[in-house]
């Protein structure tokens, strides 16, 4: 009986079930599949069995998974072979017979453990046989999971889709990055798991909350520990290299194989990014999103105070927070059963500083929901990230003399234009609407309004409204300035004074440009101006100027942004106007021109054009060509120097090898600047069949 039943082989049918489980696109050579769902395994047996189905009773399946499998905390399962099976829990039925194999169908828990699983055969009494090893994944097409997204374009957009646009610049000028998420490389499942195993709750590891939050805390402590401020490195070769900002992957590598050599990130969004890349691989769906004028470290604070000094430059950090150009965060998708009712849904990823040495401390999975409903009693960082989006600033004047004094600013606003990449396009969705009420709304009234008398109640000082300012002698000041700066080029701006009153006024107007970061630190000073002018009564004062590269003594620094300030001080009252404007520097645009269609398996011609509008040549030019499932391997040309006002233009060819939206991705590098990107996506369709 027991020869009976030796076995020869087990099929996985990893390419089939692969397939059917979204998950091909890692591998059709290794079984992973999704939880909740069927797959089926063929096992092929050493002698005939048709002779001994009533033995059927006596066989089982083990599936186990961790460090120490047990079945009190769900990380191993035995169950029998039937003819129906339970479609519920773990499950094993046999769908097809013949004289040496049997075909079953093997089903999950919807809310099983994911992991790297180990399957065996247990015959009777005897040793279980191992038979092979899968990988279990969350599922978003499985009713029952709690990372179940209905909409089949959604699944595609946030789950399957490795091409992302993330959203940088400032709310006026917002400018696309492409990013190359890779979560079905090779290796990412692996990386991911690595990651996750550095958590010793693998009981929890059915429960999609506790993974992010993992997750996010671990990749947090890696992007600490393991990336550089600027990239020291001892040769320009490797500092070039430690610059590139393509995708997720070589990041991910580097944090978690680079054996403590670090990565230069240079930007806040790269965090984001790379987490969406490893929830995505896992089953979670995931989106990184882009906060513009966002208030940070304000500890739940409504009021952000920004310091300027007497001749209208910023002057160091308030001790409320301080506004940043933008900021970025990763929202992922999930039922929350432990919540209220409501609060599922798009969840934010929240880092912070770890508290305790505990990994699930260091952060925080808020309900999108509850920072628009100001529901700060359901966890501490939902008071943050409300402020994020509905503090007001304060701008204040730092005197010689010590003191402070309120300026007659206009106030500014937080929470603009939040967005992410819309589904199934490139095209920038504003999503603020899930973020807050309109403004001006009775609803963001009763909201704010209720989030004030509770921070009240918990003993902190807070108000929506800055401190009034009362004058006897107003005078009001206008800033008008284009929304983003070429690379080398000028644009004009100009300030308008206003004397509303019956009195002539001596006033000095400070203009001043700054380069800042887009955490609203200060990079440099570039350019400064005094002017002493008279306002005859009722007089408005226009004053325009040219705002240009030459008039700076040295160049913004990489990935900075212009900050346009003024300050008009009335000599007799020392009232001070302020009003600032944030500049976007443009860099010179790569054109991309080909069809939006394309033949698979058919060469297809690419032109890339580069035009200097800069004032110096551009020397040294090397473009970069990239494309998954369009080219092989990166490509990449030297193009020599541009000269000013000259346009260069390459052209080249690649086969494209798989059919859909696929996006070509082309990078330049000169002597002037790093990492210009452009993108373009062409659609891939099957060749026509021959007659």
């Amino acid at each position: 009986m027991g020869h009976a039943f030796s076995i020869k082989t087990c099929d996985f049918q990893a390419a089939r079930n692969n397939e059917e489980h979204h998950t091909k696109a890692i591998s059709s050579q290794r079984l992973i599949v999704r939880r909740g769902q069927p797959f089926t395994i063929i096992l092929h047996f050493q002698a005939p069995v048709h002779a001994f189905l009533p033995t059927l009773k006596k066989m089982a399946l083990i599936a186990k998974t961790g460090d120490q499998p047990s079945v009190a905390n769900r990380t191993q399962a035995t169950f029998p072979i039937s003819s129906l099976g339970d479609r519920k829990g773990w499950s094993a039925a046999v769908e097809e017979t013949d004289a040496q194999c049997w075909t079953i169908s093997m089903t999950t828990p919807a809310d099983a453990v994911i992991g790297h699983y180990s399957l065996l055969l247990q015959v009777s009494s005897k040793k279980p046989r191992p038979l092979g090893q899968f990988t279990l994944l969350f599922n978003p097409w499985v009713r029952e999971d709690a990372v179940f997204l209905e909409n089949e374009a959604q699944r595609r957009e946030y789950l399957l889709n490795q091409n992302g646009l993330i959203y940088l610049g400032t709310a006026d000028c917002i400018q696309t990055e492409p990013w190359d998420f890779g979560q079905f490389e090779a290796d990412v499942v692996e990386l991911s798991l690595h990651l996750l195993n550095m958590d010793t709750q693998e009981e929890e590891w059915s429960n999609p909350a506790h993974v992010a939050r993992v997750l996010g805390a671990l990749l947090h402590a890696f992007k600490e520990e393991r990336v550089l401020p600027a990239p020291q490195t001892p040769t320009a070769q490797e500092g070039a290299l430690l610059n590139k900002r393509r995708g997720s992957v070589p990041i991910l590598r580097q944090w978690l194989r680079g054996r403590g050599r670090p990565v230069y990130d240079g930007q806040a969004w790269v965090l984001a990014a790379v987490a969406c890349t490893v929830l995505r691989c896992l089953g979670i769906p995931a989106r990184v999103v882009t906060t513009f004028s966002s208030a940070h470290g304000t500890g739940g604070g409504l009021l952000v105070d920004e310091y300027y000094n007497e001749e209208g430059l910023q002057n160091g950090e308030g001790h409320r927070g301080r506004i940043w150009i933008f900021q970025t965060s990763t929202e992922c998708w999930m039922a929350r059963p432990a919540l209220p009712k409501g609060y599922g849904g798009w969840q934010i990823l929240y880092p912070s500083l770890p508290k305790g040495g505990r990994v699930l401390e260091a952060c925080d999975l808020v309900p999108v929901r509850a920072v628009k409903e100001g529901s700060l009693w359901l966890t501490p960082a939902v008071s943050e990230l409300f402020a994020a989006v509905n503090a007001t600033c304060v701008v204040w004047k730092c005197c010689e003399d010590g003191t402070l004094e309120l300026t007659n600013s206009n106030t500014k606003h937080v929470g603009n234009n939040i967005s992410t990449k819309g589904v199934g396009s490139d095209r920038c969705e504003d999503i603020t609407q899930n973020y807050k009420y309109p403004e001006g709304s009775h609803q963001e009234k009763e909201v704010l309004e209720e989030v004030q008398k509770e921070l009240m109640e918990h003993g902190k000082d807070n108000s929506i409204h800055p401190p009034s300012l009362e004058t006897a002698e107003p005078l009001y000041l206008f800033l008008e300035a284009p929304s983003s700066l070429p690379l080398g080029g000028d644009a004009q701006f100009s300030v308008t004074l206003v004397n509303p009153n019956d009195q002539e006024k001596a006033v000095l107007l400070m203009i001043g440009v700054q380069a800042v970061y887009y955490n609203g630190v200060l990079a440099t000073e570039l350019w400064r101006e005094k002017l002493s002018l008279t306002l005859n009564a009722n007089q408005i004062m226009r004053r325009t100027k040219s705002l240009s590269f030459s008039d700076f003594e040295q160049n913004p620094p990489e990935n900075s942004i212009l900050r346009l300030t003024a300050m008009a001080t009335h000599s007799k009252s020392s009232l001070s106007c302020f009003v600032q404007e944030d500049i976007a520097i443009c860099r010179p645009h790569l054109t991309i021109e080909m069809p939006e269609t394309a033949e698979q398996y058919q060469p297809l011609k690419t032109t890339v054009s580069i035009h200097n509008s800069l004032d110096s040549p551009m020397k040294d030019c090397v473009i970069s060509i990239l494309g998954r499932d369009l080219i092989y391997r990166e490509m990449s040309y030297r193009l020599g120097s541009v000269r000013p006002g000259n346009t260069l233009r390459t052209q080249f060819q690649f086969t494209p090898t798989h059919v859909g939206p696929q996006r070509l991705t082309v990078e330049m590098d000169c002597n002037m600047f790093q990492n210009l990107t452009s993108y373009k996506t062409v659609t891939v369709v099957a060749p026509e069949p021959t007659a």
